[in-house]
């Protein structure tokens, strides 16, 4: 049972009824599912059929930050959000950072599940145990700050933590994410799941404080991983000054950063212009999320141009793709004016870049006629048209309507052979790595839960060069199932579930990353894991989200690449001529299954799935 770290309750709201309760947080839950990205996987599958409409009424949203959530563990200020995706149709969670993480615990829980549909648009106003169902009429059609801050002021205070839609989320968006402060849950459109439930914003304030079960090992543990934080030779000197920004100064150094819709990767290189280092100029200071001794998040100003005046908190390397290089777009103070807009909006910046940029690609291939894009001159490269087609996105005007659903429906609404050039895995849009110069990242890609999804199995030995577990060559197919398997699992229980800030484990504990986990849960929670069970906890929830995925009607067909990274090799740069080969793709798809204990049909065994403890989900699967 644990002792700490838990607040050891759930909130289960119904919107349709306007009723609430509180629930106890069962042990054997936390400890098979830790937290955060764990606990929404367990409860979405117990809850929520898999062949539900994602923007009915059936599917529930479910907020969860982790045990080290609301402690003074650094950089633990993370949740995860989960639905049914409206984006993909799979597993949707998303994950955050900011104020509101920390600021749930202390109004005493570890999830809340948003069930059902209100009658009219709704805020929910929860303090220290009691939820208000507040009218949101009035708030309706605003944006997230707009949002955030008229809320603030009506009940008079600042202090507050709220996550909120924008107009892209009331409008259903497919690619609308949820903001809370300017951090994102964002990539597979759980604003539109809000917005379906006519849920604004959750509003949130508590004064509960966080038990520790075990001081002395917490504290010991705590030290062990603030020493691998200081002895970082790239925490603090590089990544709390740039954020993640000086990837896109790496990537392209590397041959991987994409450019023009994936046609220009090695040929498109802005980094002297859009790069980390180059957009240091924009910098007006930095900030962090709580209890965050990094504050990576940096603030930037665009001082140039039509978008002199547009303020960020960025923009991070994945906008600095979204809206330059596979945009073409290589003018800092118009990437800053679109990162800022996107949050304003509830867009997920990575989608909109990517669809924009198919976008791009249809027209000057002719695919999309002047008269369809509204006059807009779809060139890459333009600026001036990426920013209206933004706001034409957020508020589904014109062909914005149709591109507001993702790439993937996009391409199939306009036809004409357009699919071949919507870049997506499973619905969700290609994230900011050209996965043909780095194998093992392409293999996530492929077989991700939520889709295209960096995050879930990031290749850090092949983008970085750590060589944790062992080295690797990026370039090379061999081994790439095992260290597919390994990175899911590992980022799904060290970073998703406790929760933690991912950047921790390349920067900081890498070379002790399990035993940090185990001894931290040791202290916080009194739960007691070996660095092998640590492991085993994601392997756990990437096992169970495979079987939603499953009974949602997903098969091996859909881990899967788009055609052009599978016969278009990229055309210059340190990565000229690679590709990942339809052939190259099934053997590594073998392996990975094989290390899964799956079939070659990607089928978890019961076998498997009995040494997890789900054999619950066996049952589900009739084997």
């Amino acid at each position: 049972m644990y002792k700490g770290g838990y607040t050891g309750k759930v909130l289960r709201v119904d919107l349709t009824s306007k009723t609430y309760k509180e629930e106890p947080l069962p042990a054997d839950v936390a400890q098979d599912f830790i937290g955060g990205a764990g606990l929404t996987v367990k409860y979405l599958y117990d809850e929520v059929p898999a062949d539900c409409d994602p923007l009915g009424p059936e599917n529930k949203l479910i907020y969860a930050p982790g045990p080290f959530t609301g402690t003074t563990i650094p950089c633990a200020s993370r949740m995860a959000i989960n639905a049914k995706s409206p984006a993909t149709g799979a597993v949707g969670v998303a994950t955050t950072g900011g104020h509101f993480p920390v600021e749930m615990k202390r109004a005493g829980y570890d999830v809340i599940i948003i069930e059902g549909k209100a009658d009219k648009p709704t805020y929910l106003w929860i303090k220290n145990g009691e939820v208000k169902f507040r009218d949101a009429t009035d708030l309706w059609g605003l944006t997230t700050s707009d949002t955030q801050q008229v809320i603030k002021d009506e009940l008079h205070d600042q202090n507050i933590r709220i996550s909120c839609i924008g107009p892209a989320g009331e409008k259903l968006s497919r690619i609308a994410c949820i903001v809370n402060e300017r951090r994102v849950a964002g990539r597979k459109g759980l604003g539109a799941v809000m917005g379906s439930k006519n849920l604004k914003a959750i509003a949130l304030r508590g004064d509960q404080q966080m038990t520790i079960a075990d001081k002395e090992k917490y504290d010991a543990a705590r030290k062990r991983m603030l020493e691998g934080m200081r002895k970082s030779p790239i925490l603090y000197p590089e990544f709390s000054r740039y954020g993640t920004s000086t990837t896109l100064d790496l990537t392209q150094a590397l041959g991987i950063y994409p450019a023009k819709n994936w046609t220009a990767t090695g040929v498109f290189t802005p980094a002297d212009k859009i790069g980390g280092y180059a957009i240091e100029s924009r910098g007006m200071g930095k900030t962090a999320c709580a209890t965050c001794p990094v504050g990576c998040s940096q603030l930037r100003l665009a001082k140039e141009g039509p978008y002199m005046g547009f303020f960020t908190e960025g923009p991070e390397y994945e906008t600095l793709y979204a809206f330059g290089g596979v945009t073409g777009v290589d003018n800092p103070d118009a990437i800053i004016a679109c990162d800022r807009l996107a949050d304003e909006l509830g867009l997920d910046t990575m989608s909109a870049g990517v669809t924009i940029a198919f976008a791009m690609e249809c027209f000057e291939r002719g695919i999309l006629t002047l008269e369809e894009t509204g006059g807009l001159d779809l060139h890459f490269g333009n600026d001036v048209a990426m920013t209206k087609l933004l706001h034409m996105m957020g508020e589904r005007q014109g062909l914005g309507d149709i591109l507001a659903e993702g790439v993937k429906r996009a391409a199939e609404k306009i036809g004409r052979g357009s699919e071949k050039y919507a870049m997506h895995v499973k619905g969700l849009e290609l994230p900011a790595y050209d996965v043909r110069g780095a194998k093992a990242h392409g293999l996530n890609y492929a077989t991700a839960f939520t889709g295209a999804d960096h995050n879930k199995g990031y290749a850090f030995q092949e983008i970085f060069g750590i060589p944790i577990p062992k080295p690797i060559d990026r370039l090379s197919y061999e081994g790439k199932g095992w260290l597919c398997k390994w990175n899911q699992d590992a980022r799904t229980a060290l970073a998703d579930s406790p929760t933690m800030c991912v950047f921790l484990m390349d920067m900081a504990v890498a070379d002790f990353m399990f035993e940090n986990t185990a001894n931290l849960m040791a202290g916080a929670t009194g739960l007691s894991y070996t660095p092998e069970e640590v492991h085993q906890v994601g392997e756990r929830i990437n096992n169970l989200a495979r079987v939603f995925n499953i009974k949602a009607g997903f098969t091996r067909a859909d881990d899967d690449l788009p055609e052009r990274l599978k016969t278009e090799p990229i055309p210059d740069g340190p990565s000229k001529g690679e590709l990942i080969s339809q052939a190259d793709l099934d053997a590594m798809l073998d392996e990975y299954y094989d290390a899964r204990g799956w079939t070659r049909e990607g089928v978890p065994t019961r076998a498997k799935l009995e040494e997890l403890r789900l054999g619950y989900a066996a049952d589900a699967l009739g084997i």
